[in-house]
């Protein structure tokens, strides 16, 4: 109870210094793949640019819209003074635009996660309101397919109790766990309290260390 009797209180325990880089309709519009760089994606109303500036503490660094599918090119931020690169990704699934736009997103999505060398690991966001989505799961299993490291990210927990938050969890392990090995990395989080902030930002800075400047520019198809 006392962990979540002030979420302000443990947000203070981790600061980051974010400020927008570029934006990108292309993966060779992207900034040198010289640091390490770590995606931010999921269905285009899971709220994914409103846990982001959760995360870095700027309250519109990711512009956030009532309106799903407002991100539409690869948006990067500098992370630390340029010590790590946090990338904002089009959502995929809803979204009110044309089947053509949707598409071109798609190849646009897929062409950076498969191509940009630097990328250690993909956040995942999912609804925590919501049991396993069908398109989320097929969308994690691209990225396994893929060997892309991802991890898994629960959002708006805050709409939920916590028996409801570990009901989720534990329906998305055992639906995982029919075709996985084990759950990837996870965690339950909240843009509007601040819930899962520390671990995110402890989880992303234990990998840091592991980034080699890579030598080739495209991954292998």
């Amino acid at each position: 109870m006392a962990q979540n009797a002030h979420p302000s209180r443990r947000e203070s325990l981790i600061q980051v210094k974010a400020s927008f880089l570029k934006s990108s309709s292309r993966v060779e519009e992207c900034p040198p793949p010289t640091r390490a760089e770590f995606a931010f994606i999921g269905r285009s109303n899971v709220g994914k640019s409103s846990l982001i500036n959760k995360l870095v503490g700027v309250k519109d660094l990711a512009k956030t819209s009532q309106r799903p599918g407002k991100t539409q090119l690869i948006n990067h931020f500098t992370m630390d003074d340029g010590a790590w690169y946090l990338v904002d990704l089009p959502g995929y699934g809803y979204a009110k635009v044309s089947k053509t736009l949707r598409e071109e997103f798609s190849k646009m999505i897929s062409f950076y996660l498969r191509n940009r060398e630097n990328l250690l690991s993909v956040f995942v966001l999912v609804d925590a309101r919501h049991d396993p989505q069908a398109i989320d799961m097929a969308f994690m299993a691209k990225l396994a397919e893929w060997q892309i490291p991802f991890a898994l990210l629960f959002t708006k927990s805050d709409k939920l109790t916590r028996a409801a938050q570990a009901k989720v969890v534990e329906n998305y392990t055992r639906k995982m766990l029919e075709s996985w090995e084990e759950m990837p990395p996870h965690y339950v989080t909240s843009a509007e309290t601040g819930k899962g902030r520390e671990e995110v930002l402890l989880y992303i800075q234990s990998l840091i260390p592991l980034f080699v400047s890579p030598q080739n520019s495209v991954r292998n198809p």
